[in-house]
């Protein structure tokens, strides 16, 4: 048992750490999950804790009025790029990294939505979380779910993975701080309610809702290896990070 403290940020109902949560969990890592949505106060700063996880949403990194918290969202990973805190983003999460950190978002020219296949590259093989990943040879897919992107990377980003329609999939901040695009959390259940709140968006991009669902159903067994091990690789790295604090 590790006994290092998560904190991890849901944005809204029906986004929670799912795989993820359950792999850290799993690991022995303790998951303080905050719900600014439900009217849980976030922390103001990351004493405390020995990592951050920072999920996704619908909202965009700037809408405010929709979500009054992100501002504090940003500040904190502001706070984990300093500290070089084990810090994971996912979708809204790597949108909210990469303007706390001066690059750009803007509404994807081609969104992506469903199984989509992801590349690697250069600096992928000698990253610590990114490094099991970059074998040519490896099936690379993920479930995406995403109408922003990030245009322009924060200043000494390093990018790790991309796609035929997006280019920044992953990328790395100093030696700890990832994050993604795609959503490794997530199978098929998890993403039901996301179609049927979509399903209007879905359809202007001719996609069926129902057959998003399902081409994730068929690769579920594979999606939850894949990136339960991704997860439980970060975990080790959180883990890592807090037995040598605990030593010093």
């Amino acid at each position: 048992m590790s006994g290092a403290r998560v904190l991890v940020v849901e944005h809204e109902d029906g986004t929670g750490p799912a795989q993820v949560g359950e792999r850290l969990a799993g690991q022995g890592l303790v998951i303080d999950l905050c719900r600014p949505w439900a009217g849980d106060a976030l922390p103001r700063t990351l004493d405390g804790h020995d990592a951050l996880l920072v999920l996704g949403g619908s909202m965009g990194p700037h809408d405010e009025e929709q979500a009054p918290w992100l501002p504090t969202v940003r500040d904190l990973l502001r706070q984990a790029v300093d500290r070089d805190l084990p810090t994971l983003g996912i979708c809204l999460g790597m949108e909210l990294l990469t303007v706390a950190c001066g690059g750009e978002v803007r509404h994807a020219a081609r969104p992506e939505v469903g199984l989509c296949e992801l590349m690697p590259l250069q600096e992928t093989a000698g990253d610590r979380l990114f490094g099991p990943l970059a074998d040519p040879g490896m099936w690379l897919r993920a479930v995406q779910w995403h109408w922003e992107e990030t245009s322009t990377l924060p200043e000494g980003a390093v990018p790790l993975l991309t796609s035929e329609r997006c280019a920044h999939q992953a990328y790395r901040i100093g030696t700890a701080v990832w994050c993604v695009q795609f959503h490794p959390e997530v199978l098929a259940d998890d993403i039901r309610t996301w179609g049927t709140s979509d399903v209007g968006a879905l359809h202007a991009l001719g996609l069926d809702p129902a057959g998003v669902v399902a081409e994730v159903a068929r690769e579920e067994t594979r999606l939850r290896a894949l990136w339960g091990a991704f997860a439980e690789q970060w975990g080790g790295i959180v883990a890592e990070r807090h037995a040598a604090d605990v030593r010093v």
